[in-house]
């Protein structure tokens, strides 16, 4: 993916006006045009003003898909992608350590809709066919997975589900489309928390639904009824934030890595959890998929809990606030936030103990990020 694509792609031609950057067309109505579809009305809700389409456009050039939907938000996107492809008596097959507002929404919410599924290893394709029953309709996936940083068999995925009919889905918000595309490999469906990466400054909400066209569009369908749409003025807030995000990721990338390798060294670091070393179990399938690592990484301290709550209270750049993404670094315990509700021996079977930090590294200096670090680990 080149900074071209993410300047150029999906803007209108010709300009507006003239005005090169794309004007926020703030009404929610538009002038009646003999339409005769209820969803080809021109309406903000149904997600189809000026500023929504030059963002479907955009996004999916930006991962060489057939189109592209946004949302009020990552889980916006996600729960609505899931019921739009799911009915009553289905059955999908998710990872077993997703985000921890995908897993809520999963186990908390699907099976009021009579939808069924299975937690699997994302590693074992072998696992996938024990669970895999007569009603299965779907596999999900996450690109990076969040808080562990696994990487899991992407292309067996792919192949899995067309061998058995079914929807192959990703979460790319880890890798975003500079360090990973979708489509390319052959899932169905890539989706995104914009919030993070493609928006990249910690301002706004916002999700996407890329793949597809004929699946974008029955997801668009169901988001029209559900409301979840996203406000032009953050359209336009997250059209801006994708134009740098070539810049901004390639600087996350080689600061994580390096942030990993000092951790690696570290006598303080108990374990480590970052594709780009070699010592990550999926390294090798990472270095071949794709094009950089990401700026997540997560990591446990010689001395857990309480040595992982003063590394935080000595750190004085990254910011302790939930979310990723930015381009200010953030860290956060994923056991008292994104994992708080899973009960406390099933976070600690899948990893997720409580001494667990995960760090999303932002622009600034490598080495400043490195010293502070440092200092912060220092008895």
């Amino acid at each position: 993916m080149s900074n071209t694509t993410a300047v150029h792609a999906g803007e209108p031609n010709p300009r507006i006006s003239g005005a090169v950057v794309m004007p926020i067309f703030q009404s929610s109505t538009y002038l009646y045009e003999d339409e005769t579809d209820y969803h080809a009305a021109r309406y903000v809700r149904l997600s189809n003003s000026p500023n929504h389409e030059v963002l479907h456009r955009k996004l999916a050039a930006l991962e060489n898909a057939e189109a592209a939907l946004v949302a009020a938000s990552g889980m916006a996107a996600i729960s609505t992608s899931l019921l739009a492809m799911l009915n009553a008596d289905d059955h999908l097959l998710v990872l077993d350590c997703p985000y921890g507002g995908t897993r809520g929404f999963i186990v908390e919410d699907l099976p009021r809709f009579g939808i069924s599924y299975t937690f699997i290893d994302p590693n074992d394709p072998r696992d996938w066919e024990s669970k895999l029953t007569p009603k299965t309709r779907a596999i999900y996936v996450e690109t990076i997975t969040n808080p562990l940083m696994q990487v899991p068999d992407l292309e067996a995925v792919v192949e899995f589900a067309r061998s058995n009919d079914l929807l192959s889905m990703v979460d790319n918000t880890f890798a975003s489309p500079i360090n990973f595309r979708p489509a390319e490999h052959g899932f169905d469906l890539s989706l995104h928390s914009c919030t993070k990466y493609l928006n990249g400054h910690s301002d706004i909400a916002a999700g996407a639904v890329i793949g597809r066209t004929v699946l974008v569009e029955k997801v668009r369908r169901l988001l029209n009824h559900l409301g979840g749409s996203l406000d032009p003025h953050a359209c336009y807030l997250l059209q801006r934030g994708i134009k740098t995000i070539g810049l901004r990721i390639r600087q996350q990338n080689q600061s994580a890595l390096a942030i990993a390798r000092f951790l690696e060294d570290h006598t303080s670091v108990k374990s480590l959890n970052y594709p780009g070393l070699p010592s990550h179990p999926a390294h090798e399938r990472a270095r071949t998929l794709f094009d950089g690592f990401g700026g997540m990484l997560s990591f446990e301290l010689a001395g857990g809990a309480p040595a992982a709550r003063r590394f935080l209270k000595r750190l004085k750049i990254p910011l302790v606030a939930v979310s990723l993404g930015g381009v200010e670094s953030l860290i956060i315990l994923p056991a008292v936030t994104a994992y708080a509700n899973v009960p406390a021996p099933e976070r600690k079977r899948l990893g997720v103990t409580d001494g667990l930090i995960r760090l999303s590294v932002g622009i600034e200096e490598t080495q400043d990020l490195i010293d502070d670090i440092r200092q912060a680990l220092s008895e």
